[in-house]
C-alpha cells in the first residue's frame, strides 16, 4: 500500500507544534512515526476500514433483530385479540401447555433458589449490621430488597436459562425441519402457532413465579433469622409487613412482565433465524440464554434507575 501522504503531512504539522505540546510521550510518539520508513506499520487503513465496517454491520444486525422480534410480538398480540376475525384464533390448549412448561415445572427450582437467596441475604445482612450492633434490623433490609430486586431478577434469570433455551431450541428445530414454512403454506400464521402461546404463557407464568419466589425467600430468611437471632415468626413477619408495601410487590411484578416480553422476543426470534444445521442451532441456543440474561439484567438496571 502506498504511503498515506495526507496523513504524513498532518503528522509533520503536528510535530512542528512540539514546543507548545509539553508531554514527552506525545513528542516522542510523533518523532518515532516521522522517523519510520514504513508508515503502514502504524496506520493500516485497511484494518481501520474493516473495523468500521464490522461495527456498522453489527449495528445494522442489532437493529434488524429488534425490529424482527417486535413485529413477531405485535403480530402475536393482534392474533390473540383479533384472531377469530381473520380465522386465525390462538388455541387455548397451546397456551395452557406453555404455562405448564414455563411456569408449573419451574416452581421447584425457583422456590429452591429464591430460598437460598433469602438465606444468603440474611447471612450477609446480619454480618454487616453486627458491626453496628443492629443485627435485629436485618428484616427491614430484606423487606425492601427481596420484592423489588432479588425475587424478580433471580426468577427472570432462571426462566431465561430454562425456558429461553427451550424456546430457541424448539423453534430452531421447527425451522430446520421446514415446519415453519409448512405452517405458512397451510395458511397458519407462525405467530399464531409458535409466538402467541409462548408469549402468553410467559406473561402468565413469570409474575406467579415471582410471587412464589417472594414467599420462598421471606420464609427461608425467617427460619434462618429465628435460628440465629431468636426472633420469632410472629415478630419477623410483623417487621416485614410494617416495611414492605404493595408498591414494592407491584414493582417486582411489573418487572416480570417486561422480562417475559424480552424472553419471548429474544428466544423466539433467534430460533426463527436458525439456518444450516445442528451446529447453528446449538450456537443459537447458547446465544439465546446469554442474550436473555443480559437483557434481563440491563432492564432491571433501568428499572432501578428510573423507578
Amino acid at each position: 500500500m502506498s504511503d498515506p501522504s495526507c496523513l504524513l503531512n498532518l503528522l509533520k504539522t503536528l510535530y512542528t507544534l512540539r514546543n507548545i505540546v509539553q508531554p514527552f510521550w506525545f513528542n516522542y510518539y510523533f518523532y518515532v512515526i516521522l522517523q519510520t520508513t514504513n508508515y503502514t506499520e502504524f496506520f493500516d487503513l485497511n484494518q481501520i476500514t474493516n473495523r468500521i465496517s464490522q461495527t456498522g454491520q453489527s449495528t445494522i444486525n442489532a437493529v434488524t433483530a429488534i425490529g424482527y422480534a417486535s413485529i413477531l410480538i405485535w403480530d402475536s398480540l393482534l392474533l390473540l385479540f383479533m384472531g377469530k376475525r381473520v380465522n386465525q384464533p390462538v388455541r387455548f390448549g397451546l397456551i395452557v401447555d406453555e404455562i405448564i412448561n414455563a411456569g408449573v415445572k419451574a416452581v421447584p427450582v425457583v422456590a429452591l433458589m429464591s430460598a437460598t437467596i433469602g438465606v444468603m441475604l440474611s447471612i450477609q445482612g446480619i454480618h454487616t449490621l453486627s458491626i453496628f450492633g443492629a443485627e435485629t434490623q436485618v428484616t427491614f433490609g430484606l423487606a425492601i430488597s427481596i420484592p423489588r430486586e432479588f425475587a424478580p431478577l433471580i426468577t427472570g434469570i432462571l426462566v431465561a436459562g430454562r425456558s429461553g433455551s427451550q424456546l430457541t431450541s424448539r423453534v430452531g428445530s421447527m425451522q430446520l425441519n421446514g415446519e415453519i414454512d409448512a405452517l405458512t403454506v397451510m395458511g397458519i400464521a407462525p405467530a399464531r402457532y409458535v409466538v402467541a402461546p409462548s408469549l402468553i404463557g410467559l406473561l402468565v407464568s413469570l409474575p406467579v413465579l415471582v410471587v412464589i419466589g417472594n414467599l420462598a425467600a421471606f420464609s427461608a430468611a425467617g427460619l434462618y433469622i429465628h435460628a440465629t437471632l431468636g426472633i420469632g415468626p410472629d415478630a419477623y413477619w410483623a417487621d416485614v409487613l410494617d416495611v414492605v408495601t404493595i408498591d414494592d410487590f407491584l414493582h417486582g411484578i411489573m418487572k416480570s412482565f417486561i422480562f417475559a416480553i424480552l424472553l419471548a422476543m429474544i428466544a423466539i426470534s433467534l430460533g426463527m433465524w436458525v439456518y444450516g444445521g445442528a451446529e447453528v442451532l446449538g450456537k443459537s441456543t447458547t446465544q439465546s440464554v446469554v442474550t436473555c440474561i443480559a437483557a434481563i439484567i440491563a432492564a432491571d438496571t433501568v428499572f432501578a434507575l428510573l423507578l
